[in-house]
């Protein structure tokens, strides 16, 4: 029979982003994550297929989340707005109270072009789905994939300055002001009626 182990999963995710810091991402073994964190091989692959999924494991349910928070908006929102409202929502909800974790993981990230590739394939993945959601409001293409991707864009450049901001801002203050940023830069006249 096997012993319960008291929060197993955030023991492991600790050792791995630790042992990551430390040697570096390619350089550390499932079996120092497990060494470190006190457990053994079999409970790590009972949480994570591999290393890798200790970075990636919420991928799914950030997806979710986000689609179930464009499909909550108020129908009367601009797509922009909708797409803004879900990441403000889930910003507040899910990362605030992990900064740190996602300060070591996007370190991680960053030292590693495999990691960096995998983490754009999720950022995608995410525009995808938000698209389809937006169609599902009814909002056709180009507007939906457009909006959507601009979406991800703002959260990608909002994460990235929450997780080297110094002054403790709140994720979704940044992506609020990221989203003006984008509004300020996309504010002018469209190209085809320029000379």
């Amino acid at each position: 029979m096997s012993r319960w182990e008291p929060n197993a999963r955030g023991r492991l995710e600790q050792a791995a982003l630790e042992l990551y810091g430390e040697s570096g991402f390619e350089s550390t073994t499932v079996a120092e994550i497990t060494k470190r964190a006190g457990l053994t091989e079999r409970t790590f692959f009972r949480h994570f297929a591999d290393k890798r999924e200790v970075l990636f494991a919420g991928a799914g349910a950030l997806q979710e989340m986000l689609v179930s928070k464009v499909n909550d908006a108020p129908a009367s929102l601009p797509p922009i707005e909708a797409i803004a409202t879900a990441l403000h929502e889930v910003a507040d909800a899910v990362f605030e109270e992990r900064r740190e974790f996602a300060r070591r993981r996007q370190a991680a990230i960053a030292a590693n072009a495999e990691l960096q590739e995998r983490e754009l394939i999720k950022l995608a993945s995410l525009s995808s789905a938000l698209a389809d959601a937006l169609r599902e409001r009814g909002v056709a293409d180009p507007a939906a994939s457009l909006a959507a991707e601009a979406g991800i864009a703002v959260f990608k450049i909002a994460f990235e300055r929450w997780t080297n901001d110094t002054g403790e801002r709140a994720l979704s203050q940044l992506i609020r002001e990221s989203m003006d940023e984008l509004k300020l830069v996309t504010g002018g006249q469209p190209l085809t009626t320029r000379r």
